[in-house]
């Protein structure tokens, strides 16, 4: 039954135009091509990234921290009572006023009391700024340095500059050096992300952080096997270039400096609204729609590769959305 459906999940018809196959994909002449078998690497990779994001955490993050003047306020903690524990962890963290009448009856508590339980308990689970700013700081490392390869690996490249070079010849695109490693190095970097998912700091976009990070390993994964690379290596530095901004805006509200904060942030916003919103869909998502078209006619794969496209450029409306009604605020108040 795998084998069927094996073979039924990798026939050509259903990733490639009509006319083409695996076997234009095969190692010939000296010149080198995409296997999806090599996706494989990414997995060590993610578990060497987990590794040196915590040695770095703890050796250059929590210095840094200390120097830049992340301080912790004192918490109080919630005192032992089963009872309401209990509530807490297997019911809800926020009772309704019914039930913190029923606690009290419960504990012999006054509701004032309760309240009180609850909210410092609540407090306790909230991560600490020293867990925000490391985590922060290990991602802002990353991007920037993504960001920096990723535009010394394309800047001689055709593509970069006219977007319809990244469809010629396709599929039989030869693979570079460069192409390779930073492929396999961010797709091991966001898969480490969904490893440590449960441990990372949760924000309100918790579940929209989800679908981006399966949609971007479907998109790496699948650009990779049926070779669009060209379009891959454009689309993952159009993301590298403005994360790094709002991670370095982090770090500097975390450790208190509100006005380097907001200028970063200011900025960080004009470059994602220019590269998600402008660049990303009029640009790139054009060029992977509309351009393939006169070429060869539409397939499965080109709708599956478009429509991860749309749900990335979905996600980036959610967020520019908030990120506007953050960077108004800054204004307003810096007016």
């Amino acid at each position: 039954m795998m084998s069927g459906l094996s073979e039924w999940f990798w026939q050509e018809r259903l990733w490639f135009p009509e006319g083409l196959g695996w076997a234009d994909l095969e190692d010939r002449d000296g010149r080198i091509y995409a296997k999806a078998r090599d996706l494989w690497v990414a997995l060590p990779i993610a578990l060497v990234f987990l590794i040196i994001r915590q040695i770095f955490e703890r050796t250059v993050a929590t210095p840094l921290a200390s120097l830049l003047g992340v301080k912790e306020t004192a918490r109080l903690k919630a005192p032992h009572n089963p009872t309401l524990e209990g509530y807490y962890c297997n019911i809800t963290k926020n009772p309704t006023q019914t039930s913190i009448a029923s606690l009290c009856k419960q504990t012999g508590h006054s509701e004032r009391q309760v309240q009180r339980w609850f909210r410092r308990r609540r407090n306790q689970d909230r991560p600490s700024l020293l867990k925000k700013f490391r985590e922060a700081s290990w991602r802002f490392t990353f991007y920037l340095l993504a960001f920096i390869a990723g535009l010394a690996a394309l800047i001689d490249k055709p593509w970069l500059y006219d977007l319809q070079e990244m469809w010629q010849g396709f599929p039989v695109l030869t693979l570079l050096p460069s192409q390779y490693w930073y492929y396999m190095i961010e797709l091991g970097f966001y898969s480490s992300l969904l490893f440590s998912v449960a441990s990372d700091v949760k924000r309100k976009d918790f579940k929209e952080q989800i679908v981006h990070h399966v949609a971007t390993i479907l998109l790496i994964s699948f650009s990779w096997c049926v070779n669009y690379i060209r379009a891959g290596t454009l689309i993952m530095l159009v993301h590298d270039s403005s994360d790094y901004l709002l991670e370095s805006a982090k770090m500097f509200n975390y450790a208190g400096w509100r006005n380097a904060c907001n200028y970063i942030f200011i900025v960080f916003a004009a470059v994602f609204i220019v590269t998600r919103l402008v660049i990303f869909p009029f640009r790139i998502i054009y060029c992977t729609w509309v351009y393939p078209v006169t070429i060869y006619e539409p397939f499965f794969g080109y709708y599956f590769f478009n429509g991860l496209l749309m749900i990335l450029q979905c996600l980036h409306i959610f967020w520019a959305v908030l990120i506007i009604r953050i960077a108004l605020r800054f204004l307003t108040n810096n007016v």
